[in-house]
């Protein structure tokens, strides 16, 4: 009797020790950014353009040394940082989350108490995996724009899913020919399908982040169409980063009526605003075909092409130059 009660308790002690790293990695997994939890690790201080980013671990084993995923966030944050010609916010929290598998698996922004950023690595991640990784660069764009109401998700996605590769090329870590490609063969997802109802009443995965992407592509293409190739969306999105619209708290939402007007300020146009209008309750559906070979750009069999002498051809190459200042 004793021995099968010691054999019982034994089994429980184990269960209860194979148990006790799942329940401390699920602190780090919730829906809100564990910023308690965040408080209690070690950090390491990560200078990037015009901010620091404070990057803890929480438990558990990677292939990767600390030192490979250290240089893949401060490669990130510099291209980034090229594209708004600063890193978007002054300080920002990262957390680095073990999760099983490979590849960096997913990201998450939060500002409920302060930026931060959590992003689940695959414990058998490789330095390959983070050279091909977009998530980064994605939810550290997040963090250059103001929380949004959730019908108008579409925005903050579509920034990110826009700008991350733009951001990437003109950091010099991914080519044109890449990233255009990329889009011929994606932005067809973020058309209107049966049943659409605009950018705001259709929240669908495609409309929310490859429809945002198309208002982002358009909005690119007319503002450099306006001003004669002279800026673009980024600099409207500079703008508003510039008047204060950046991720830094959960409750401070930016109407997007204010973030469209500020970023037309900033580029003497009124195209952010008349494409919401075209957008925002109505299934707009772009020919993205004219629009490619417009701008110079052929795919075909994976094959990438320009074509530098197509009417918009200025317009694509402006659209991923490496900014001057």
């Amino acid at each position: 009797m004793k021995a099968a009660v010691w054999l019982f308790m034994q089994a429980f002690l184990m269960g209860l020790l194979a148990c006790a790293p799942a329940r401390a990695q699920s602190e780090f997994t919730g829906e809100r950014f564990p910023y308690d939890a965040f408080d209690r690790l070690t950090t390491t201080p990560i200078a990037v353009a015009g901010g620091t980013l404070n990057v803890a671990f929480a438990p558990g084993e990677l292939a990767l040394p600390r030192s490979a995923l250290m240089a893949w966030l401060e490669k990130s944050a510099r291209a980034v940082s090229v594209y708004f010609g600063k890193f978007p916010v002054a300080s920002a929290r990262v957390l680095i989350v073990p999760a099983p598998g490979d590849s960096v698996q997913s990201g998450t922004t939060f500002g409920f108490r302060g930026a931060a950023i959590r992003l689940l690595v695959g414990s058998d991640a490789t330095e390959a995996d983070l050279d091909d990784d977009w998530k980064a660069v994605h939810e550290m764009t997040h963090l250059a724009l103001p929380d949004v109401e959730d019908s108008h998700l579409w925005l903050a996605e579509g920034i990110a899913v826009y700008v991350e590769p733009v951001a990437r090329v003109q950091a010099g870590d991914l080519t044109a020919e890449k990233i255009w490609g990329d889009m011929v063969r994606d932005m067809p997802k973020g058309l209107p399908k049966a049943g659409d109802r605009g950018l705001d009443h259709t929240p669908t995965w495609g409309r929310t982040y490859w429809g945002g992407a198309i208002f982002c592509l358009l909005a690119d293409v007319g503002i450099r169409k306006q001003t004669g190739n002279r800026v673009g969306l980024q600099q409207a999105l500079r703008g508003i980063l510039d008047a204060g619209g950046d991720h830094e708290k959960d409750w401070d939402d930016w109407p997007i009526e204010r973030i469209l007007q500020v970023g037309d300020k900033a580029t003497g146009t009124n195209v952010l605003s008349d494409l919401y209008a075209k957008m925002r309750d109505k299934p707009y559906a772009p020919d993205l075909d004219a629009l490619w070979r417009d701008l110079g750009v052929s795919a075909r069999d994976g094959h990438v092409t320009f074509d530098d002498g197509a009417p918009l051809a200025a317009i694509r190459r402006a659209i991923t130059a490496k900014p001057s200042d």
